[in-house]
């Protein structure tokens, strides 16, 4: 079994805050959930609509510290339809942490015309965070900022540097999944820098919490999910140990006021070198609103 070095003993209490973890109803995002709620936390689970409730969920077991939502980001308007829910309620958010994901999905389109990998990973969670960015704004304070996570891959690493490829049109469902996650880490850093310049207690870092057996691998052939299977238990980290990343980076002390890191195994780590590109996080950035029909700048300005 992998190492892991995270205590999430150490991490202080985070009572009175509020979360929403997108894709929180099964896998890493439940873990992820798990662990929010346990340091004290109030989470907002974003549910896939195929997505079955855990046995704690249904048993009420954390429905004290949960409340279950659905979202889909693959579609716009479901994103929208969440955010408007979400600000029904009149909660602050303290934690963002866009979780929810596909992995080699064969080729398809979403009902707004965008590739899956690129709608679910990217385009949707950009499309959450800059909804609920204003919120996140006024829950934050200089000596507690607000905090956006987002959980990227090493998968990025293969990705190329063509814009037009974000959208994967030559189709490969590794190199969809790769360049999905490529844009998280773009929008990431490029989102730091405007939070940065712009004076405001929130910060935007991504989490790589490494090779995780979840449900993402149901889409490989059948010999490689055998294959995954036999080795998973060897190899793979339970969801539980690649949460504790995550969770690390949306409560530790040691990153207040810290944004704009690639964290793996609790630790800041370079990301690959075209994740730095400024004019490429630039490109993504006036592309991304383009196709949103929002403003190219964030709405604090």
């Amino acid at each position: 079994m992998l190492s892991f070095p995270i205590s999430l003993t150490a991490l202080p209490k985070q009572h009175g805050k509020v979360a929403i973890v997108t894709g929180g109803a099964r896998g890493l995002g439940y873990a992820i959930v798990r662990q929010l709620a346990g340091l004290g936390m109030h989470v907002i689970i974003g549910r896939g609509y195929n997505d079955t409730l855990p046995q704690q969920l249904l048993l009420g077991r954390l429905n004290e510290k949960c409340l279950v939502s659905f979202v889909d980001l693959a579609s716009l308007s479901s994103v929208r339809q969440f955010v408007c829910r979400f600000q029904a309620q009149g909660l602050p958010l303290h934690v963002l942490i866009n979780n929810a994901a596909v992995m080699l999905v064969p080729e398809g389109k979403t009902d707004d015309g965008f590739e899956l990998h690129f709608a679910t990973n990217y385009l949707g969670h950009f499309l959450l965070t800059r909804f609920l960015l204003d919120t996140l704004v006024h829950s934050g304070k200089d000596e507690a900022c607000s905090r956006i996570i987002s959980i990227s891959s090493s998968a990025h690493y293969t990705a190329v540097r063509d814009i037009d490829q974000l959208q994967n049109c030559h189709y490969s469902a590794h190199g969809a999944y790769a360049h999905s996650k490529l844009a998280q880490v773009l929008f990431t850093y490029r989102l730091q820098q405007e939070l940065q310049s712009s004076g405001c207690a929130v910060t935007a870092s991504a989490v790589d919490p490494g090779v995780v057996d979840t449900h993402l691998y149901r889409n490989l052939s059948t010999p490689a999910r055998l294959a995954q299977r036999l080795i998973a238990h060897l190899l793979f980290r339970s969801p539980a140990q690649a949460a504790a990343t995550a969770v690390y980076a949306a409560a530790s002390p040691e990153l207040e006021g810290v944004g704009g890191c690639y964290l793996y195994e609790g630790k800041r780590v370079s990301s690959s070198a075209l994740s730095y590109d400024v004019e490429l996080q630039a490109q993504l950035w006036r592309r991304s609103c383009s196709l949103l029909g929002l403003k190219s700048v964030t709405v604090l300005l």
